[in-house]
Protein backbone atom coordinates (compact mmCIF):
# COMPACT_ATOMS: atom_id res chain seq x y z
CA UNK A 1 0.00 0.00 0.00
CA UNK A 2 2.84 2.50 0.76
CA UNK A 3 4.71 1.64 -2.84
CA UNK A 4 0.73 2.47 -4.34
CA UNK A 5 -0.14 5.30 -2.26
CA UNK A 6 -0.51 7.93 -5.05
CA UNK A 7 -3.06 5.69 -6.86
CA UNK A 8 -5.41 4.49 -3.85
CA UNK A 9 -8.20 6.32 -2.50
CA UNK A 10 -8.41 7.06 1.10
CA UNK A 11 -9.96 4.95 3.39
CA UNK A 12 -8.99 1.80 0.99
CA UNK A 13 -8.70 -1.60 2.96
CA UNK A 14 -6.26 -4.42 1.94
CA UNK A 15 -6.90 -7.67 4.19
CA UNK A 16 -4.35 -10.20 3.85
CA UNK A 17 -5.13 -14.19 4.05
CA UNK A 18 -1.51 -14.85 4.51
CA UNK A 19 1.47 -13.40 5.37
CA UNK A 20 4.97 -14.23 4.72
CA UNK A 21 7.04 -11.39 5.72
CA UNK A 22 5.05 -9.49 8.78
CA UNK A 23 6.05 -6.86 10.56
CA UNK A 24 5.96 -4.93 13.70
CA UNK A 25 7.52 -1.90 15.24
CA UNK A 26 10.70 -1.44 15.17
CA UNK A 27 11.19 -4.20 12.50
CA UNK A 28 10.04 -7.10 14.96
CA UNK A 29 8.48 -9.84 13.12
CA UNK A 30 4.83 -10.66 13.13
CA UNK A 31 3.20 -14.19 12.94
CA UNK A 32 -0.11 -14.04 11.37
CA UNK A 33 -2.03 -17.58 11.55
CA UNK A 34 -5.08 -18.61 9.30
CA UNK A 35 -7.89 -16.94 11.23
CA UNK A 36 -6.18 -13.87 12.72
CA UNK A 37 -6.76 -10.61 11.03
CA UNK A 38 -4.10 -8.39 8.88
CA UNK A 39 -5.17 -5.62 7.53
CA UNK A 40 -3.67 -1.64 6.50
CA UNK A 41 -6.06 1.14 6.03
CA UNK A 42 -4.39 3.77 3.12
CA UNK A 43 -5.37 7.36 5.04
CA UNK A 44 -4.73 10.12 2.57
CA UNK A 45 -4.14 13.21 4.42
CA UNK A 46 -5.79 16.44 4.24
CA UNK A 47 -4.13 20.36 4.09
CA UNK A 48 -6.43 20.56 7.58
CA UNK A 49 -5.67 17.69 9.24
CA UNK A 50 -4.10 17.55 12.55
CA UNK A 51 -1.32 16.04 13.23
CA UNK A 52 -0.48 12.80 11.56
CA UNK A 53 1.31 11.07 14.28
CA UNK A 54 -2.13 11.44 16.23
CA UNK A 55 -3.35 8.52 13.77
CA UNK A 56 -2.13 5.52 16.02
CA UNK A 57 -4.63 6.79 18.69
CA UNK A 58 -7.21 7.56 16.28
CA UNK A 59 -6.58 3.72 15.10
CA UNK A 60 -6.58 2.53 18.73
CA UNK A 61 -9.90 4.32 19.82
CA UNK A 62 -11.53 2.38 16.56
CA UNK A 63 -9.74 -0.86 17.39
CA UNK A 64 -10.83 -1.22 20.65
CA UNK A 65 -14.30 -0.50 19.79
CA UNK A 66 -14.22 -3.20 17.54
CA UNK A 67 -13.03 -5.60 19.76
CA UNK A 68 -15.06 -4.66 22.30
CA UNK A 69 -18.42 -6.09 20.49
CA UNK A 70 -16.45 -9.49 20.94
CA UNK A 71 -15.11 -9.41 24.43
CA UNK A 72 -15.93 -7.77 27.94
CA UNK A 73 -14.44 -4.17 27.54
CA UNK A 74 -13.58 -4.37 31.30
CA UNK A 75 -10.88 -7.07 29.84
CA UNK A 76 -9.55 -4.72 27.62
CA UNK A 77 -6.77 -2.05 28.31
CA UNK A 78 -4.99 0.09 25.56
CA UNK A 79 -1.10 0.53 25.89
CA UNK A 80 0.78 3.53 24.55
CA UNK A 81 1.41 3.92 21.88
CA UNK A 82 0.34 1.00 19.55
CA UNK A 83 -0.98 -1.67 21.67
CA UNK A 84 -4.18 -3.54 23.08
CA UNK A 85 -4.50 -5.77 25.71
CA UNK A 86 -6.76 -8.33 26.87
CA UNK A 87 -6.70 -9.74 30.59
CA UNK A 88 -3.07 -8.41 30.14
CA UNK A 89 -1.48 -9.89 27.37
CA UNK A 90 -1.28 -8.44 23.86
CA UNK A 91 -4.07 -9.66 21.55
CA UNK A 92 -3.36 -6.57 18.80
CA UNK A 93 -0.84 -4.38 17.84
CA UNK A 94 -0.94 -1.32 15.50
CA UNK A 95 1.92 -0.23 12.65
CA UNK A 96 1.47 3.27 11.13
CA UNK A 97 4.04 4.45 8.49
CA UNK A 98 3.87 7.44 6.57
CA UNK A 99 4.76 7.86 2.83
CA UNK A 100 4.71 11.28 1.89
CA UNK A 101 1.34 12.75 2.05
CA UNK A 102 -0.51 9.29 3.12
CA UNK A 103 -0.18 7.26 5.94
CA UNK A 104 -0.58 3.49 6.11
CA UNK A 105 -2.36 2.30 9.15
CA UNK A 106 -1.81 -2.09 9.81
CA UNK A 107 -3.45 -4.07 12.28
CA UNK A 108 -2.67 -7.52 13.37
CA UNK A 109 -5.48 -9.17 15.67
CA UNK A 110 -5.12 -12.57 17.35
CA UNK A 111 -8.86 -13.42 16.72
CA UNK A 112 -7.91 -17.34 16.59
CA UNK A 113 -4.42 -18.02 17.49
CA UNK A 114 -2.03 -16.09 19.85
CA UNK A 115 1.35 -15.99 18.11
CA UNK A 116 4.09 -16.69 20.56
CA UNK A 117 6.51 -13.92 21.52
CA UNK A 118 9.89 -13.95 23.33
CA UNK A 119 9.32 -10.78 25.11
CA UNK A 120 5.25 -10.53 26.31
CA UNK A 121 2.28 -13.16 27.10
CA UNK A 122 0.00 -12.61 23.98
CA UNK A 123 -4.06 -14.15 23.69
CA UNK A 124 -6.75 -15.02 21.55
CA UNK A 125 -10.25 -14.23 21.79
CA UNK A 126 -11.91 -17.04 23.42
CA UNK A 127 -14.55 -17.31 20.45
CA UNK A 128 -12.31 -16.86 17.55
CA UNK A 129 -14.52 -14.47 15.05
CA UNK A 130 -14.57 -14.39 11.00
CA UNK A 131 -11.91 -12.15 10.23
CA UNK A 132 -13.60 -10.38 7.13
CA UNK A 133 -16.25 -9.92 9.30
CA UNK A 134 -14.41 -8.66 11.95
CA UNK A 135 -12.54 -6.12 9.58
CA UNK A 136 -16.23 -4.53 8.40
CA UNK A 137 -17.33 -3.71 11.78
CA UNK A 138 -13.23 -2.11 12.35
CA UNK A 139 -13.59 -0.38 8.97
CA UNK A 140 -16.84 1.50 10.28
CA UNK A 141 -15.52 2.63 13.71
CA UNK A 142 -12.55 3.32 11.92
CA UNK A 143 -14.32 5.75 9.86
CA UNK A 144 -16.35 7.24 12.56
CA UNK A 145 -13.37 8.02 14.93
CA UNK A 146 -11.22 9.60 11.64
CA UNK A 147 -13.84 11.75 10.39
CA UNK A 148 -14.20 12.86 14.65
CA UNK A 149 -10.60 13.47 14.91
CA UNK A 150 -10.71 15.33 11.05
CA UNK A 151 -13.71 17.76 12.57
CA UNK A 152 -12.74 18.49 16.32
CA UNK A 153 -9.03 17.12 16.28
CA UNK A 154 -7.12 14.99 18.51
CA UNK A 155 -9.30 15.97 21.72
CA UNK A 156 -12.56 13.73 21.55
CA UNK A 157 -9.94 10.56 20.61
CA UNK A 158 -7.60 11.61 23.75
CA UNK A 159 -10.50 11.48 25.90
CA UNK A 160 -11.85 8.15 24.70
CA UNK A 161 -8.06 6.76 24.72
CA UNK A 162 -7.71 7.84 28.27
CA UNK A 163 -10.87 6.27 29.70
CA UNK A 164 -9.93 3.22 28.00
CA UNK A 165 -5.97 2.79 28.76
CA UNK A 166 -4.04 2.17 31.51
CA UNK A 167 -5.43 4.97 34.49
CA UNK A 168 -3.02 7.81 35.54
CA UNK A 169 -0.47 6.35 38.39
CA UNK A 170 0.13 3.10 36.41
CA UNK A 171 4.09 2.89 36.43
CA UNK A 172 5.18 2.44 33.08
CA UNK A 173 8.79 2.12 31.72
CA UNK A 174 10.02 3.62 28.79
CA UNK A 175 12.99 1.84 27.00
CA UNK A 176 15.68 4.49 25.34
CA UNK A 177 17.70 6.47 24.74
CA UNK A 178 16.70 7.91 27.33
CA UNK A 179 15.50 5.31 29.61
CA UNK A 180 12.36 6.23 31.82
CA UNK A 181 10.53 5.10 34.49
CA UNK A 182 7.73 7.18 36.00
CA UNK A 183 3.50 6.98 36.36
CA UNK A 184 1.32 7.93 34.05
CA UNK A 185 -0.23 11.07 34.20
CA UNK A 186 -2.15 11.75 30.93
CA UNK A 187 -1.88 12.29 26.85
CA UNK A 188 -0.54 15.13 26.05
CA UNK A 189 -2.77 17.61 23.73
CA UNK A 190 0.07 16.71 21.11
CA UNK A 191 -0.72 12.46 21.96
CA UNK A 192 2.49 12.24 23.94
CA UNK A 193 3.02 10.40 27.26
CA UNK A 194 2.90 12.52 29.88
CA UNK A 195 5.06 10.65 32.64
CA UNK A 196 5.84 11.54 36.35
CA UNK A 197 8.86 10.95 37.44
CA UNK A 198 11.72 11.72 40.10
CA UNK A 199 12.87 14.44 38.03
CA UNK A 200 9.43 15.73 37.34
CA UNK A 201 6.80 15.24 34.58
CA UNK A 202 8.39 13.71 31.24
CA UNK A 203 6.69 14.10 28.04
CA UNK A 204 7.67 10.66 25.63
CA UNK A 205 6.92 10.62 21.96
CA UNK A 206 8.52 7.55 21.22
CA UNK A 207 9.67 4.32 22.14
CA UNK A 208 8.93 0.67 23.60
CA UNK A 209 6.50 0.78 27.08
CA UNK A 210 6.14 -1.93 30.00
CA UNK A 211 3.79 -1.60 32.07
CA UNK A 212 4.95 -2.32 35.72
CA UNK A 213 2.51 -2.02 37.86
CA UNK A 214 -1.31 -0.87 36.83
CA UNK A 215 -2.81 1.92 39.16
CA UNK A 216 -6.78 0.94 40.51
CA UNK A 217 -9.20 3.02 37.79
CA UNK A 218 -10.87 6.02 39.85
Amino acid sequence: MLARAGELADGQWVRALRQTAGRGRRGRPWASHPGNLAASVLVQLRAADPPAAQLALVAGVALFEAVASHAQPARLLLKWPNDLLMDGAKLAGILAERQGGAVVIGFGVNLAHAPELPDRPTIALATPVDPAAFLETLAGTFARWLELWRQEGLAPVRAAWEARAHPPGTLLSVAGPPARLGRFRRLCEDGALELETDEGLVSVHGGEVALLGMAEKR
